[in-house]
């Protein structure tokens, strides 16, 4: 049911979902919670022609078109009555957001040449709700340019207004579970390196064909996430055992959109981040030997009910009478210690697939590929985004160090396995 058929309006101010309110504690000069979402095209970008079809698509996204105000308990997110402004594309992306700039708006839109991005701040949404924002941006850019573009997949009806479903708390709505969730993550091994300057990320995507890789995963009986995630631990193994006698876990970090799980069509937050791990102290592993051990860590994770008992779990500090008076100021206080205390340091990379991009046939013929960049972490350096697009799947790093070894690594072993890769970089 949609907002006109209730006969409301979108509203004027929204909370923060569940995830979105530890980002703004976590905001420093040195940490980002922004991630990218881009399209290459098959023509350079009109920013004229970009610049209205954002203004077109606003009102069919209420729960972007807002900034961030700080109230006594906890942030929220109220009606901008700005105009969203489309940029040149800089060299280091995700940067961190500051909350008076850029209209106060918390996504930023980029383009350069025949690509067009948006940086958007994780209170705001997660890569599936990047990714719709985007894909039906671009659907109206290239209608204002003559072409016939349908909605469908990713692309809304901007016509239409937004529904109530989309601007929910799903996991308000889903915590249920009466189970106990006990978290027991160890500190994991780093890579070390040479650190860039807050801010500068060494960025190495690599394009593949995804269907040569999906023939592969299939005869391994895995998903494309699972081979990535297993091929990961491998090269950390392998770095690790050549840096220290003393082995640690080495663990990767996965998000797992909980909207087909829950049926749910929110454009707000609603994934959860599960780990997958390996104890290098049990012995050597084969590659078959990881492929195994990651299908079987997620396979059994991935189930309503333990999902669900997850949600309840990260629901309880919100729900605790004695958190929801403690103000604002030492919340975000709270937030920011514990976060320079443990960031990152229960995994040594993240690997976040936001599997296809479904988007109609008539607009994947102005698109090569699409893009999927998370932030550079603090210590987990090598971060990798995957998304795929037109037959292309394409694999983002974000590295906060000058070294690209574990890059150089991963993307070798695909010519090795017969796969060919494309790569580009920042740096050239």
């Amino acid at each position: 049911m949609t907002l006109k058929e209730k006969n409301l309006k979108p509203p004027f101010w929204f909370k923060l979902d569940n995830a979105a309110k530890i980002f703004p504690g976590q905001n420093s000069p040195t940490w980002s919670s922004s991630f990218r979402v881009c399209f290459e095209m098959k023509e350079d970008i009109d920013p004229v022609l970009l610049q209205q079809a954002v203004v077109d698509v606003m009102p069919r996204f209420p729960c972007y078109d807002v900034q961030i105000r700080r109230g006594f308990f906890w942030f929220y997110l109220e009606k901008n009555p700005n105009t969203p402004s489309v940029l040149p594309d800089i060299n280091n992306p995700c940067y961190r957001v500051n909350f008076k700039e850029n209209n106060r708006f918390l996504f930023r839109l980029y383009y350069h040449n025949n690509r067009v991005s948006v940086d958007m701040y994780h209170v705001l949404s997660d890569g599936h709700g990047g990714a719709i924002f985007l894909s039906t941006l671009v659907a109206q850019y290239l209608r204002l340019k003559g072409h016939q573009i349908p909605v469908g997949g990713f692309v809304l009806d901007i016509e239409q207004p937004a529904r109530e479903s989309e601007f929910e708390d799903s996991f308000v709505k889903n915590a249920t579970s009466k189970a106990k969730y006990k978290r027991a993550d160890k500190f994991v091994y780093h890579p070390k390196g040479t650190k860039l300057p807050p801010h500068t990320i060494n960025i190495i995507s690599g394009t593949i064909p995804f269907d040569k890789l999906h023939k592969l995963t299939k005869e391994k009986d895995v998903t494309v996430t699972e081979f990535l995630a297993a091929l990961m631990l491998q090269i950390l193994i392998k770095k690790q055992s050549l840096e220290k006698k003393h082995q640690k876990e080495v663990s990767i970090q996965i998000p797992i959109d909980l909207r087909k799980h829950f049926n749910s069509d929110t454009l707000r937050n609603f994934t959860i981040c599960l780990r997958v791990k390996i104890d290098p102290n049990r012995g050597e592993y084969s590659f078959d030997d990881l492929l195994r051990q990651v299908k079987y860590q997620l396979r059994l994770a991935i189930n309503k009910q333990d999902l669900n008992m997850m949600i309840t779990a990260n629901m309880g500090i919100e729900r605790n009478p004695i958190v929801r008076a403690v103000p604002l100021a030492v919340k975000n206080l709270s937030v920011g210690i514990s976060f320079a205390i443990t960031a990152e340091q229960t995994t040594s990379s993240l690997i976040t697939n936001l599997g296809l991009i479904n988007i109609p046939d008539e607009m994947k013929a102005f698109i090569n590929k699409a893009l999927f960049m998370p932030p550079a972490g603090i210590v987990n350096s090598s971060r990798l985004g995957v998304c795929t697009c037109n037959n292309n799947l394409v694999i983002t790093f974000a590295n906060s160090y000058e070294e690209c070894d574990v890059e150089r690594e991963f993307f070798t072993s695909f010519v090795k396995m017969g796969i060919p890769v494309k790569i580009e970089s920042n740096k050239e």
